[in-house]
């Protein structure tokens, strides 16, 4: 695995780690969360969006890369990432349709 997958995949697993418990994660340039968080997060991604995202966060046809510059952290605050998830998101950056809310995070 890639030093770019490997930390896109920390920061995201930290994102629905912290998701998950209720909270906004914040940004940082090195994220750190426990064995517990990153394990947390790697089974909410895996349950809610590795169907669309990919396994590897390289996308499928129903869903965008994760390894977008979209989702770099300047783009986009962690918050939007939330809502997103919690509202749904017309289509905008790529033709796979809006994405819907996503039940139970």
């Amino acid at each position: 695995m890639s030093r770019m997958v490997r930390r896109a995949l920390v920061g995201v697993l930290v994102l629905f780690a912290s998701c998950s418990e209720g909270g906004v994660a914040t940004q940082s340039a090195e994220p750190s969360a426990s064995v517990e968080k990153l394990s947390a997060g790697a089974d909410a991604y895996r349950h809610f969006c590795a169907e669309c995202h990919g396994e590897d966060l390289r996308g499928t046809d129903q869903g965008p890369s994760f390894l977008s510059v979209v989702y770099e952290p300047n783009h986009h605050a962690d918050a939007a990432f939330l809502l997103a998830v919690q509202r749904g998101v017309p289509q905008h950056h790529w033709n796979f349709g809006d994405m819907p809310p996503v039940e139970g995070i």
